[in-house]
């Protein structure tokens, strides 16, 4: 029978092998699932806010790590590796942190829904703004930089961040919805079966 400290570090690890999947799968292929990066900082916030401590800087180190080995071993693009590259730091610890503010106050989901959908779109707009324009603005890689040339990258990516995101995060609301339906039934279950045992 599996621990709440186990069960924790289980869900950890399921985080941590889903941002190594989706996220060295998509520098091997265009064809490969959405980058579930911003998703999983997002969700271990929500559940992992206490032990932000080793959490977060586990997950920021094995982001920057899966980047280093796929440009440095494996003969993916460096296009992204520039100085703005670092911005991922305080962007996907906004995430984090957006994760961290829904599940502060959080009771059930039906009533907290408005919350977790603000702390969202919040939370993943700071994370594109910070490196969207970081790296159109802080590199040698766009020769002409200007407002329109920003703004049209903005429109054309935001969208897609924003919806990829969300569909990570709308699957680890269903996961939650399911997994605290059937443990407290079980619980109940377990309890009956108890109460019959010593009648």
């Amino acid at each position: 029978m599996l621990t709440q400290q186990s069960t924790r570090r289980l869900g950890f690890l399921a985080l941590a092998a889903t941002m190594a999947v989706t996220r060295f799968g998509q520098c091997a292929s265009a064809s490969s699932l959405p980058d579930a990066s911003w998703a999983v900082f997002f969700i271990a916030g929500v559940y992992f806010a206490a032990d932000w401590r080793w959490a977060l800087p586990a997950l920021l180190a094995q982001a920057i790590g899966i980047d280093f080995a796929a440009i440095h071993y494996y003969g993916f693009s460096d296009y992204c590796a520039t100085a703005a590259y670092w911005f991922i730091v305080p962007a996907y610890s906004l995430l984090w942190l957006g994760g961290a503010w829904f599940s502060r106050a959080y009771q059930t989901l039906s009533r907290d829904l408005g919350r977790l959908a603000l702390s969202f779109m919040l939370s993943v707009s700071g994370c594109f703004l910070l490196t969207e324009g970081s790296f159109y603005w802080l590199n040698d890689r766009i020769v002409h930089a200007s407002i329109s040339g920003w703004w049209f990258n903005v429109t054309s990516w935001y969208g897609y961040f924003m919806l990829a995101t969300a569909g990570y995060v709308a699957l680890a609301v269903l996961g939650h919805l399911a997994a605290t339906r059937r443990l407290p039934a079980r619980a109940s279950a377990n309890a009956m079966s108890v109460a019959r045992f010593r009648s």
